[in-house]
């Protein structure tokens, strides 16, 4: 048992502990090119949160690991099967009614760990922090908290070489031989301004992916995602245990 996972302790110990912080990791369920599992978010952010959680508590942070929510946003892949999509409107019914249970019991701090590209929490985020005004919400996105290019030479955003790797790591009994994955060829926008970057509109996963993949994973290994997941999970335990120990009221300074 691991008493800082919610779904493996029990009730003896939550009697207990007085929980400084709550972590919520959100994932996705959806395909990632011909060689990686459809759960391919939730492994990852769930073990991510699980040693990141490990290593706070090992800090004496009294941090929380929430279940994780499998399923996220994937409006742009209606037509890819059993990619299960859920409206950001829904996310904010279920974001709010956990939120409303930590609010009355006191667990004032919540970190909402983000596992898939397709999820925008800010925005939910903004309004929730008006109707729980006593909480401290914060979100990060696993891929952004330590620079990807500091360990994998090709870019990509999913079933890439960085998240082949971390599953080389974590679940290499889920992973295919790389020669069956697919290249991960993106097609560009043809509109300038969502091609350089400063526009913006939804990708159409169909027309832009034909492997669903986006980035070359040929060159993942195992070696690269278990430097990857070490480096994140350090400094995610960092930011769990800085939360924990900041006052709610005085996290300001001048």
């Amino acid at each position: 048992m691991r008493p800082y996972i919610l779904a493996e302790t029990n009730w003896k110990a939550i009697k207990k502990l007085d929980v400084e912080v709550a972590v919520l990791p959100w994932g996705a369920t959806e395909a990632h090119n011909y060689h990686l599992p459809y759960a391919t978010d939730n492994y990852q952010i769930e073990a991510i949160a699980a040693e990141a959680g490990k290593r706070a508590w090992g800090l004496g942070t009294k941090a929380m690991i929430l279940p994780n929510i499998p399923f996220g946003v994937n409006t742009g892949q209606k037509d890819i099967d059993l990619n299960i999509n859920l409206n950001p409107s829904t996310q904010f019914a279920i974001l709010s009614d956990v939120i409303e249970v930590l609010n009355r019991q006191g667990i004032l701090k919540l970190i909402l760990l983000n596992g898939h590209g397709g999820n925008g929490f800010k925005p939910l985020l903004r309004e929730l922090g008006l109707k729980f005004t006593k909480m401290l919400l914060v979100t990060t996105n696993f891929f952004q908290i330590v620079d990807k290019s500091a360990f994998f030479e090709e870019s990509g955003d999913h079933a890439d070489e960085m998240e082949t790797s971390l599953m080389l790591h974590l679940r290499p009994d889920l992973v295919l031989p790389l020669e069956e994955a697919g290249l991960g060829k993106e097609r560009k926008s043809r509109i300038k301004g969502i091609r350089e970057g400063w526009a913006w509109s939804e990708r159409n996963w169909s027309m832009v992916t034909v492997d669903t993949g986006i980035g070359n994973p040929k060159k993942a290994t195992k070696e690269k995602g278990q430097k990857f997941f070490a480096a994140i999970a350090q400094k995610l335990a960092g930011l769990i245990t800085d939360i924990a120990q900041t006052e709610i009221e005085n996290r300001y300074e001048d």
